[in-house]
């Protein structure tokens, strides 16, 4: 089956849909359709997409009015997926085509070795560019979800990073004396207590208070935790 490929800017996306070697008349509208719905939801990743979709396989009647979305919706359109599109004014008749998308961008990696246990500073870190589709998956993309993280294990320069390589930079030691402050309309109300677990940033935690009182709390900052009320 012979696949339409695209690798083109935004700005010249519509003249090269005009001649797609691979989709028959009736096709046409419905892959381009497709093609322009994934550059948009892929536009952010790169400046540079490769798209590449597989045209129907069997001969069904014109979709009229295609209208296509992600059959797992929330997922970032990258590498291999399935796009579903909803064909006529009601949309009852669905379709689905598997499509490619490569996206050329830009991804952090280090620039200098890690060593296990040492926590990530963004002078560790350069933007590489390359295929986002090509890497392993889980791979981070965003420098901020890095810096300020610790490596589990030593790591070398150049290659890409993978969320289990990394740990969050606990910010509340287990039995550690800790503020927990109390937020609510109107009213601030702070209290000492002690942590009965560790956390880092975003962690929910249990706090112990010297009347014996036990309350849940969410971590957010060295020592600091609040429950909103």
């Amino acid at each position: 089956m012979r696949l339409t490929r695209l690798t083109l800017p935004l700005p010249t996306l519509m003249a090269g849909l005009l001649s797609l070697p691979a989709a028959s008349a009736d096709d046409g509208e419905l892959l381009q359709a497709v093609h322009g719905f994934l550059h948009e939801q892929a536009s952010a990743l790169g400046d540079e997409l490769i798209i590449e979709l597989r045209p129907p396989s069997a001969r069904l009647p014109t979709c009229e009015s295609p209208a296509p979305f992600l059959t797992r919706p929330g997922e970032v359109p990258l590498g291999r997926i399935s796009v579903g599109v909803r064909c006529g004014d009601d949309g009852r008749q669905v379709r689905y085509l598997q499509a490619e998308v490569g996206v050329i961008g830009e991804y952090p990696v280090l620039g200098t070795p890690l060593s296990a246990g040492e926590t990530v500073r963004r002078e560790h870190l350069v933007m590489q560019s390359g295929n986002l589709a090509e890497l392993p998956n889980r791979a981070l993309l965003e420098i901020d979800r890095i810096v300020g993280q610790v490596a589990t294990r030593a790591l070398s320069p150049g290659q890409p990073l993978l969320e289990h390589q990394f740990r969050n930079l606990p910010l509340v030691e287990r039995n550690q004396r800790v503020v927990v402050e109390a937020r609510g309309r109107g009213f601030r109300i702070s209290r000492e207590g002690q942590a009965l677990e560790p956390g880092a940033l975003g962690d929910r935690i249990r706090v112990r208070f010297d009347n014996r009182e036990v309350m849940t709390a969410e971590v957010v900052g060295e020592g600091t935790l609040v429950v909103d009320f």
